[in-house]
């Protein structure tokens, strides 16, 4: 993986509580913005302020048919910024973010 990205923003997003909110919706596939909206009680606009990033780094793959967005995940990619070596400590720091927001 060539370094395209900057990893520590592909970072902050994945671990990010809401952006890690709507990643989780992608799982298991691909998801149209409505649906992201409403499982996740996040607008629309901020979905996609949200995804931007990831979308033009490819992380997430955006499809625009003319009459709705959706959004999938590459659950290998994202998996492995996590693992890059030289990401641990972003990673660790994530988790500290994460942990903090969730106590």
């Amino acid at each position: 993986m060539g370094k395209t990205y900057d990893h520590q923003k592909i970072i902050d997003c994945i671990f990010d509580p809401i952006t890690s909110q709507i990643l989780s919706e992608l799982e298991d596939g691909e998801k149209n913005i409505s649906h992201l909206s409403n499982q996740t009680e996040i607008s629309e606009n901020e979905i996609q302020d949200r995804l931007f990033y990831l979308v033009e780094t490819g992380f997430v793959t955006m499809t625009n048919d003319g009459q709705s967005i959706s959004y999938s995940a590459d659950a290998e990619k994202l998996s492995k910024v996590i693992e890059d070596e030289q990401n641990f400590d972003g990673a660790i720091d994530g988790l500290t973010k994460m942990d903090s927001y969730l106590n």
